[in-house]
């Protein structure tokens, strides 16, 4: 597929293109390199073709619902299963098979291959599988972090950093200096506190 030209990204396969990148988490920036433009070609394209906006769009909308749940899943906590896994040494039988299976898979995919690099590839078989011994069930408590995430952002009035709060009325001032002008104030501040109000 030629790179930046509008025209090859609004078939089938490009729509399709697009919408897998945006749906794999890609940024605007990132789709526009593998396009072969420039993010600003990106956003004229999203401008001028609706098609190209609504692939991108629709791709982004998956991957923004499985950070959601897993947002979700995260502040609830949820239970899962653990399992451990080790390897085990495969029988004589098993390994002769599965070596004959993956030296003809290796010499389908690779037909030019030497009898040598069959050798070298053949070497790297493996003699063991990993086979599950053991499955633990799993509590995973709820994360305050995703808690206090979603709180904030889905109640924002109850849970912001910042509340509102009204420091209006009376400061306290004493009824009787209320009407004192600024040189009788500054006259009482240097005299001695002889007397009890």
């Amino acid at each position: 597929m030629a790179h930046g030209k509008y025209q090859d990204w609004i078939t089938k396969e490009g729509l399709l293109k697009l919408e897998g990148w945006a749906r794999d988490g890609l940024t605007d920036e990132q789709i526009a390199y593998n396009v072969g433009i420039s993010t600003s070609t990106l956003y004229n394209w999203k401008r001028l073709h609706v098609e190209i906006l609504e692939a991108l769009k629709r791709g982004k909308v998956v991957v923004d619902r499985q950070v959601e749940n897993a947002l979700f899943k995260r502040a609830l906590g949820y239970s899962t299963t653990e399992k451990q896994i080790a390897p085990v040494e495969l029988s004589e039988d098993e390994y002769d098979f599965n070596k004959r299976k993956a030296i003809n898979e290796f010499k389908m995919k690779h037909p030019d291959a030497t009898d040598d690099d069959i050798a070298d590839f053949a070497a790297h078989v493996p003699k063991t599988k990993d086979v599950v011994v053991r499955q633990v069930e799993k509590d995973v408590p709820p994360d305050t972090t995703a808690i206090i995430f979603w709180l904030k952002n889905r109640k924002p009035e109850a849970w912001r950093d910042k509340q509102d709060v009204n420091l209006g009325g009376d400061i306290g001032v004493r009824r009787s200096m209320k009407n004192l002008t600024d040189d009788e104030l500054r006259r009482l501040s240097h005299e001695p506190d002889n007397q009890a109000d």
